[in-house]
């Protein structure tokens, strides 16, 4: 499961000035409908942005075999970066144009083992946007069987503008 577009090399990155001159959302929604190349790092990871709207998003993905740690589980990066993406979103989905964001800290609980294959929701809510700092929390649950296996929180350093 990837974006439309995902970047294959450094050239296919928007560049800086397409991003300031946008939105949050507005680049969110360009990224998920494939008219700006998505982030490499989903696609090795096997996941993408699947919805977005103000103050929320929504990434879907699966983990595969070579997401497993030594000891034949998911490992713990893999909910943490599926996490990482939605939270940070949900926050970026609600910057003006000229405002950027920047993850400070965040937390992952892990609730039960993901199988191999298992395509989760992994849902970010921005409770708090300011000047300088937004917090959301999020979940990763099955689409098919809607068990909660992981939670997530995080703050967020807002900057520019």
């Amino acid at each position: 499961m990837t974006t439309p577009f995902t970047a294959q090399r450094p050239e296919d990155m928007p560049d800086r000035d397409t991003v300031a001159g946008m939105s949050g959302l507005e680049f969110l929604q360009a990224m998920r409908d494939g008219r700006l190349a998505g982030p490499p790092m989903a696609a090795t990871l096997g996941f993408s942005l699947h919805s977005v709207k103000e103050g929320v998003a929504v990434f879907r993905g699966a983990p595969a075999f070579a997401h497993l740690n030594p000891m034949g589980a998911v490992h713990g990066g893999w909910y943490g970066a599926v996490l990482d993406s939605a939270l940070g979103c949900a926050v970026a989905s609600r910057l003006p144009v000229g405002r950027g964001y920047t993850t400070l800290e965040f937390k992952v609980n892990l609730i039960r083992a993901l199988p191999i294959g298992m395509v989760v929701d992994c849902v970010g809510r921005a409770s708090h946007v300011g000047r300088s700092t937004g917090v959301a929390e999020g979940e990763i649950r099955g689409v098919e069987d809607g068990r909660l296996y992981a939670t997530g929180s995080t703050t967020c350093l807002v900057f520019g503008g």
